[in-house]
């Protein structure tokens, strides 16, 4: 059979590719002068497509080596000094065009696909088969990349050789429904459309993600977190507190960790440090924010699982995560790395409640009937500020302009009096009424500066249609209070004296997520939208509140 070579001109955007040519960098105190080795090789898989794939070797000839493969959509061209830094570490380098991509054959009708579980192809474990039989390898694989180049790791993770031993994951999801295509049921529209668009992928996938809505068959097999059992390779997860792929890395590292197979079960890393898939604007962290532990440093992992480098890997503690604070004030305590067992660290819930005043309490409301309301227009929904974002502006951006609209309902507490760590997982339990079949409801938690600033720390949404399951839908009856839980995802901050902590409730952040139609309509543009009155309900028996992770371990500041 014969396949056509594909050689197209992609677009270079280059926030995720800059991220991911970062994290690949190799110190350059590695000194060596010999010139590498390379070739291009067309790998064929198994179906008989063929991949355009670069091998560079250290120049002693006859040798073999453990080798380091990186599978990119972005060009494998992007990678020779990375390659470079590495043979002269004592690596040899794969770096290959995954399927339909720049140099390599075959279509990319379903980006990731050809990685997971679906159409009978295993790319890159036929990688690995192909790099196993070559003379240059001795055995040993580790795998490295970010952004896409770590979700195609974790897609190739599951059922893997056991040639391969190591694993560097950055910011990557761990489920493509969860946090790539449709958080709490909605859909990234800033993320994935733009995405798709802007690097050139075939119009089909984003028409697939479109159609498919909900979870089912179809996302179950883009969900390497499904599988973690059968992953076998010990592994790195790198991640950041704005990052668009946080609750992957978390998750990732939590399901292996403690689910995986006997070698990369109790063997992995977590790193979070403050920091967004890219630049972020808002606050600027100290210097130290940029200085990762030691214990997480990628080459020495791989040292050990790949050379058997005697280094002290094992004696590593497994999660380092950066404790924020408030970056202007010298005094206040945070902005340092900690160290812990396992993920989340201890923490006590602490519960926030909404009152009808617009405060924000550690008790709960007494009110018998109490709710605020508002009209949420699709047509007008509440603009995207800061956050978790990929190509607009990203991080922990004030909040204010977007605070006082109708359609936003702001819940403050009075000022701290003590500093208040949170660190874990971040959720809002929502009970909530409206007059149409479906709606969408947004939560963001803020820090409130002395100043006024309300900058973000994280926020969530929910499509009210999922309350029973992100595989099913149950529309609303009108009047009727459900509830709802929203998850925020996770951080870890501590909200110093004299600052207050603030909860926006509303329906929309676009383009962050694309709005609903309030018509029971899956997409806006499917037909006339219509405005939603949507109400939250306060009172005693509806207490709508936030879930705050206390920290409850070892004071360390």
């Amino acid at each position: 059979m014969q396949h056509r070579t594909k050689r197209m001109k992609f677009y270079r955007f280059p926030t995720p590719i800059l991220l991911a040519s970062l994290l690949l960098a190799v110190p350059t105190s590695v000194k060596c002068q010999t010139p590498l080795s390379k070739t291009t090789v067309m790998v064929p898989m198994r179906d008989g497509v063929r991949l355009a794939t670069d091998v560079y070797l250290p120049t002693q000839e006859g040798a073999a080596w453990p080798v380091i493969l990186i599978r990119t959509p972005y060009s494998k061209q992007g990678g020779a000094d990375t390659a470079t830094g590495l043979c002269r570490r004592g690596y040899a380098v794969v770096i290959q065009d995954i399927r339909g991509r720049f140099q390599s054959e075959g279509e990319d009708f379903i980006v990731f696909s050809d990685d997971g579980w679906a159409g009978g192809r295993r790319d890159g474990h036929d990688t690995l088969h192909w790099i196993l039989s070559q003379s240059w390898c001795n055995g040993k694989i580790g795998t490295l990349g970010g952004s896409a180049l770590g979700i195609l790791q974790n897609m190739m993770a599951p059922d893997a050789p056991d040639a391969l031993c190591a694993q560097y994951v950055s910011v990557a999801f761990s489920s493509m429904y969860h946090q790539g295509i449709y958080q709490g049921g909605v859909f990234r529209k800033e993320l994935a459309e733009n995405w798709l668009e802007k690097n050139r992928f075939h119009p089909e996938n984003l028409k697939n993600f479109l159609a498919r809505y909900r979870y089912d068959e179809f996302w179950e097999q883009l969900n390497p977190e499904k599988f973690a059992e059968r992953v076998n390779a010990p592994a790195i997860f790198h991640g950041g507190w704005y990052d668009i792929f946080l609750q992957g890395t978390i998750n990732s590292f939590v399901a292996i960790q403690n689910h995986g197979g006997p070698r990369a079960r109790g063997n992995c890393r977590l790193v979070i440090g403050p920091w967004a898939h890219g630049n972020f604007s808002g606050l600027r962290y100290p210097p130290n924010a940029q200085q990762q532990p030691a214990a997480v440093d990628r080459l020495r992992f791989f040292d050990y699982w790949l050379k058997n480098v005697v280094n002290g890997v094992p004696q590593d503690k497994p999660v380092h995560y950066y404790v924020m604070g408030d970056p202007e004030d010298p005094t206040a305590p945070g902005n340092f790395w900690r160290s812990a067992d396992s993920w989340p660290p201890p923490y006590e819930p602490l519960r926030g409640y909404f009152h009808k005043d617009g405060s924000l309490w550690w008790d709960p409301p007494q009110d018998v009937d109490a709710a605020k309301s508002y009209r949420f227009d699709p047509e007008n929904p509440v603009p995207t500020i800061g956050g978790q974002n990929l190509f607009l502006p990203k991080g922990p951006m004030d909040q204010r302009p977007v605070e006082s609209r109708p359609d936003v309902l702001v819940f403050t507490t009075p000022t701290l009096d003590e500093p208040l760590e949170i660190t874990g997982p971040i959720r809002a339990r929502l009970f909530v009424s409206s007059d149409s079949p479906d709606t969408d409801f947004t939560v963001k938690l803020c820090d409130v500066y002395p100043d006024g600033r309300s900058m973000l720390v994280t926020d969530g949404i929910f499509r009210a249609r999922f309350r029973e399951g992100l595989d099913r839908e149950a529309f609303l009856e009108p009047g009727q209070v459900y509830e709802l839980e929203v998850d925020l995802w996770s951080t870890s901050l501590i909200l110093n004296r004299g600052h207050r902590i603030r909860v926006a409730v509303s329906s929309s952040n676009a383009p962050r997520f694309e709005p609903n139609p309030n018509t029971g309509k899956p997409h806006l543009g499917m037909g006339p939208s219509r405005v939603a009155t949507n109400s939250l309900h306060l009172s005693a028996k509806y207490p709508s509140h936030i879930i705050l992770p206390r920290y409850s371990g070892k004071k360390d500041w």
